[in-house]
């Protein structure tokens, strides 16, 4: 793994300043130096830096110091990380408008495709429309659902909505349309891609736990791939392979927008 700060190699001094774990990020694919939804990403960073930080961020200068990571890791596929932190940030003056610093880290390409069993937990993300680095509650939900045989969990909130997964969006179909589950959560851009792109018909509304007896298939979803969710709860899905594969299709279509 490759780490930039500004452009620059990232030194130890750099680095410190994200341990006070304020700041959000993005998680991207790369592939051929292009990434799929590489605006929406873009966006996402902006707009939570306005959130986080009261600043604008140079969406340009980002893009530049991503290919510019890339090249100095000398990959062409890669995973990448792009993180929004604040060295001039303090923690007891929290509302003035800093300056923000960006780490660029670079590693080995992946793709998720193997299917999943998942349980459920009541739990939901603090900020949940900003993909923040508070990931403390969710990896540890995750290391709970995993010591009790499952492979991740599915967050539900306290009223019983379904909202979303650890670090992944998902849909279920009910037999006759896709349903995207309304609820405060992180709308990624794997999600966004697919809504645009599905052929056929799709829904957003609440979606109940106990609703779940009523579903034959359910995908989930993040820009690291898209994988069938076989069970929930043990639950058996049946149609969830088929439907994932309905789902890598509408991606397969998706262009790819270069870094540079």
């Amino acid at each position: 793994m490759t780490v930039t700060c500004n452009g620059a190699t990232a030194r130890a001094e750099d680095l410190l300043p994200a341990l006070t774990n304020y700041g959000h990020f993005t998680s991207l694919q790369v592939r051929g130096r292009a990434v799929q939804g590489l605006d929406l990403h873009l966006q996402r960073l902006a707009q939570a830096t306005q959130e986080l930080f009261g600043s604008a961020l140079d969406i340009a200068q980002v893009q530049a110091w991503m290919a510019q990571a890339l090249q100095q890791a000398g990959q062409v596929d890669a995973s990448m990380r792009v993180t929004v932190f604040s060295r001039r940030f303090d923690f007891r003056a929290p509302l003035a408008s800093v300056p923000v610093d960006v780490l660029v880290a670079v590693s080995a390409p992946v793709a998720l495709t193997a299917p999943k069993r998942v349980r459920s937990a009541t739990w939901q993300r603090e900020l949940p429309q900003i993909k923040h680095v508070g990931t403390f509650g969710l990896f540890a939900q995750r290391r709970a659902a995993l010591a009790a045989g499952f492979d991740d969990a599915l967050f539900v909130t306290a009223n019983g909505q379904i909202s979303e997964g650890t670090t992944w969006n998902l849909a279920v179909h009910d037999g006759e349309q896709l349903i995207w589950p309304q609820a405060p959560a992180l709308r990624g851009t794997a999600e966004a891609l697919l809504r645009a792109g599905w052929v056929g018909p799709q829904q957003t509304r609440p979606l109940r736990l106990d609703e779940l007896a009523g579903m034959r298939a359910a995908f989930a979803c993040n820009a690291s791939g898209l994988w069938a969710l076989d069970a929930i709860n043990g639950q058996a899905l049946p149609g969830s392979q088929a439907l994932a594969e309905q789902g890598r299709a509408v991606l397969a279509r998706v262009p790819w927008q270069s870094l540079s």
